[in-house]
């Protein structure tokens, strides 16, 4: 931990969704106060998405241990949108409790008070990732720093703090204006959290996850490789193929032969026996994973009808690049 954490009884984290080190490092003249933070990179979790990486960032778990191993995965025979809680257009809160699907409580079972989106106080993957949390939902960005003032005055140690604008624009806008434009407010959010949290309060930067911009660089499987796949899961730039029996050596070949270039092609035995998703994956989440992984290495993503939205996201996230994987750890005092 960055030494203001050692040193501070009282702390506010700051998840910023979607900023990577390696996009923080590109913009660093435009993020004064966050460049002005003490610390370093770190790595996230496999895959490279919110739904898994908050989930690690709350519980302290592995994947492999907290289960949700994706934005899209396979339980009991459907695929389930994991940040919608949704089969296909069906929300299946009630058929899928988020307490059984996702066992372990966050903060260790602390109450830790929670200043996030009020819209997302009451879903079901708030309820698997943040249960028992106290809420403290806001309706616009600059109601952070005093939320979480408030908190720290009220006697609070450790405040938990979640802004996806980021992730958001450069999902929807890809890099450039609008992006530059954003992470010129995160940068001024920061320094209105430093103004406005009480003198000797620590306050710690951290992200689920960077991102890559693929733009069109889309690759849709072919028939051939897909012969042999009933279902497809995770996302874009970690796609996993459901496959028949008898035709996973088949569909890895293909696959092989396809994408290799721009992907690594790997086997669920593979990614379980290099611990991708941790030392420990158990059996109910093994059950979770597809049988062959397509792991983008390159800048494209790979189309599934299933997991396209209203529009065409110009950047992504998911697999294991410099850009997806390492994120900051910084940290700041009042």
């Amino acid at each position: 931990m960055p030494a203001p954490i050692a040193d501070s009884e009282q702390c506010v984290m700051l998840v910023l969704d979607g900023l990577g080190w390696d996009q923080l490092n590109d913009h660093r003249a435009i993020m004064p106060t966050i460049d002005s933070l003490v610390g370093r990179s770190i790595h996230t979790v496999a895959p490279t998405t919110t739904a898994t990486a908050l989930t690690s960032i709350t519980t302290g778990l592995t994947p492999g241990e907290h289960g949700l191993i994706g934005y899209r995965m396979m339980l009991n025979g459907d695929i389930l949108n994991v940040l919608r809680w949704s089969v296909d257009d069906k929300i299946v809160r009630r058929q899928k409790p988020p307490m059984e699907v996702q066992p372990y409580d966050p903060f260790m079972g602390y109450e830790i008070p929670v200043v996030s989106m009020a819209e997302l106080e009451n879903s079901a993957f708030s309820e698997a990732h943040l249960r028992g949390c106290r809420r403290a939902g806001w309706r616009a960005t600059s109601s952070i720093p005093v939320a979480a003032a408030e908190l720290v005055e009220a006697g609070e140690q450790f405040v938990y703090c979640y802004y996806g604008g980021i992730d958001k624009i450069a999902h929807e806008r890809g890099f450039g204006p609008y992006y530059e434009a954003e992470l010129r407010a995160a940068d001024r959010l920061v320094a209105d959290l430093l103004v406005a949290l009480p003198s000797g309060t620590s306050l710690l930067i951290t992200a689920d996850h960077g991102q890559v911009d693929v733009g069109g660089n889309i690759i849709r499987p072919s028939d051939a490789m897909l012969r042999g796949v009933t279902m497809q899961s995770g996302e874009g730039r970690f796609r996993w193929l459901h496959t028949t029996a008898g035709a996973l050596a088949d569909v890895a070949q293909i696959a092989e032969a396809e994408v290799g270039a721009v992907a690594w092609v790997v086997t669920r035995e593979q990614v379980i026996d290099e611990c991708w998703f941790g030392a420990t994956v158990s059996p109910p989440v093994r059950a979770r994973l597809g049988d062959v992984a397509l792991v983008a290495r390159e800048a494209v993503t790979f189309h599934e009808d299933a997991d396209s939205g209203s529009y065409q996201l110009i950047c992504r996230h998911g697999s294991l690049t410099s850009a997806e994987v390492n994120v900051p750890l910084l940290a700041g005092t009042a």
